[in-house]
């Protein structure tokens, strides 16, 4: 996947064994106060044992490419926003750690290992070196999927959405993701390389919940195939197929 006509080496999810969204903290909802503000000792780069990995692309085109998702998850979101009428905010902040505890959300630690969007803060938080050691393994798809999910439950807080259980907010947040991503391409944002949505396709089926969770379980995200089809549904029939169109 490549912005403004840039190529990127295409990766594989054949084999992955990083999950591409951790099923234990994806949305936070806080248990402190309202306002409490984000703990973050220093800004956090992945580590040397990361770096070393094998493979081509480099922590620089890493970061950019968090940033390139940003910029037009941003972008897509306004003008969905302006489309209804209505004013957008951006997510106040992305934020990459390191550390269990280096970044709370209303009291509560962040773990290792994750990615997490923060309704009382309102920002988006990933561990970097898990997230670049998937970058590596899967290649910049990955990073578009992951700022693509957890910026769709920035949204839903936006929009008011709430459901009773996580699995339905976290489906929800995979098609918006789809959205995001078909949407962009049909603008001209992002470009697709060749096999890019073959990839995506093997990457969510082999993310999801453990076989034998229950769908009504706290953190449940759904089944790969149902991760799969949310998020081609939103791909392929933008919002309306996520319950927003």
């Amino acid at each position: 996947m490549a912005a403004d006509g840039r190529k990127r080496r295409r990766g594989r999810f054949a084999g992955l064994v990083v999950a591409l969204v951790a099923a234990t903290a994806c949305m936070v909802d806080p248990v402190g106060q309202p306002g409490e503000p984000t703990e973050q000792r220093e800004p956090a780069s992945p580590s040397e044992e990361v770096t070393r990995a094998d493979g081509t692309d480099t922590v620089e085109e890493f970061q950019e490419d968090v940033e390139v998702a940003r910029r037009t998850a941003e972008r897509y979101w306004g003008a969905q926003f302006e489309a209804s009428g209505s004013s957008f905010r951006p997510i106040r902040q992305v934020i990459a750690y390191q550390r269990d505890g280096e970044v709370s959300c209303g009291g509560q630690e962040v773990p290792r290992n994750n990615a997490v969007y923060c309704t009382v803060s309102d920002f988006i938080a990933y561990d970097i070196n898990w997230s670049f050691g998937a970058f590596r393994q899967v290649g910049d798809a990955f990073v578009y999927y992951l700022i693509g999910h957890e910026y769709a439950h920035g949204i839903q807080t936006r929009l008011g959405v709430q459901y009773n259980f996580t699995i339905q907010q976290e489906l929800q947040a995979d098609c918006m993701a789809g959205a995001y991503l078909g949407g962009s391409v049909e603008a001209g944002w992002l470009t697709l390389d060749e096999g890019d949505l073959d990839e995506f396709r093997e990457g969510l089926l082999a993310v999801g919940d453990d076989p034998g969770q229950p769908w009504f379980a706290e953190g449940s995200h759904g089944t790969p195939q149902q991760r799969a089809e949310a998020f081609f549904r939103g791909y392929e029939r933008s919002l309306s197929a996520c319950g927003l169109g």
